[in-house]
């Protein structure tokens, strides 16, 4: 256990424990698959450059994909290359029936338009579940794929019996990745769901004042520790969605890890909360896999 989290073992969101109990399961169906002459789930994943970052989360993905069962594909393909280079290798995915669900790395290139891309991918192979099809379903509470975040969020909340109904939620940051789809989760009526939710962004004004109403606080801002020990009030489930390297010479990798919240004064006012690294990270990608041995099983389209 890191230095960080000594002594809140009993109040830790351990996406890290949980992906692995998750993995297991998911290993589980893929052999049951299997021994019923089933295809073996098949995800893609497109890399534009060489981002170190997203060269290091593509290898994860690749890694546990192996590690599942899933057969995986990495197509690489240089920083230079153009849109249309790119969305010609997004149509061979769409019409590669072996192919059950691909995911286009992110951040692209500046010259290539992101929108575009996704719109690109086929619907029903999003499995990063960022398709305007995808998130109008999910904002109906139709069956769609869900962004792997807020995805991995709900099943964390899930499991560990943290309830929602009636509480009142505050979500800080509105991408479209994790704060807005998180935001319609949490409000909708569902299992996970029937929360009062708040929506903090860069307008938002008197922030401290919305914080400090939450039963249930999830923070994607990718500002190192903005959420400090006063801002929050007793019993609140913290989830913190932000990771940022800072540099720092005493560390033998010259940085370390820092999430949105500060976890040495907001942890000791938590009922429960997510550390940073090990929280709601390995809970994305065992999210993705979960997206993907769906559409493999036909289960959403």
């Amino acid at each position: 256990m890191a230095k960080k989290t000594a002594g809140f073992e009993e109040k830790l969101l351990s996406g890290r424990a949980l992906s692995k109990v998750m993995k297991s399961e998911i290993k589980q169906q893929v052999d049951s698959m299997i021994e019923a002459g089933k295809d073996r789930p098949h995800l893609a994943a497109v890399l534009v450059g060489d981002d170190g970052a997203s060269e290091t989360y593509v290898n994860h993905k690749v890694k546990m994909c192996a590690e599942v069962g899933f057969e995986s594909t990495l197509v690489r393909l240089p920083e230079t290359c153009s849109e249309e280079e790119l969305m010609e290798r997004i149509g061979e995915l769409n019409a590669d029936q072996t192919v059950h669900g691909f995911i286009v790395q992110l951040p692209l290139p500046k010259h290539i338009d992101v929108e575009k891309v996704t719109q690109a991918i086929d619907y029903k192979k999003d499995v990063d579940g960022f398709h305007p099809v995808n998130i109008g379903r999910m904002t109906q509470g139709m069956p769609a794929y869900l962004p792997a975040t807020p995805y991995g969020i709900v099943q964390m909340l899930e499991r560990h019996g943290v309830e929602t109904s009636g509480k009142e939620c505050v979500v800080l940051g509105r991408s479209n990745i994790v704060g807005t789809p998180m935001s319609i989760l949490l409000s909708r009526s569902s299992k996970v769901g029937n929360c009062t939710v708040t929506l903090c962004h860069s307008r938002t004004q008197n922030i401290e004042q919305h914080v400090r109403r939450a039963d249930i606080l999830v923070v994607a801002l990718g500002l190192p520790e903005f959420v400090s020990g006063d801002m929050v009030k007793e019993g609140v489930v913290v989830i913190d969605v932000g990771i940022t390297r800072v540099k720092d010479a005493s560390r033998k990798s010259g940085y370390r890890l820092l999430g949105d919240v500060k976890f040495e004064e907001v942890a000791p006012k938590a009922s429960l909360i997510t550390p940073v690294p090990g929280g709601v990270g390995p809970m994305t990608v065992v999210s993705l896999l979960m997206n993907t041995l769906k559409a493999a099983n036909g289960e959403v389209y």
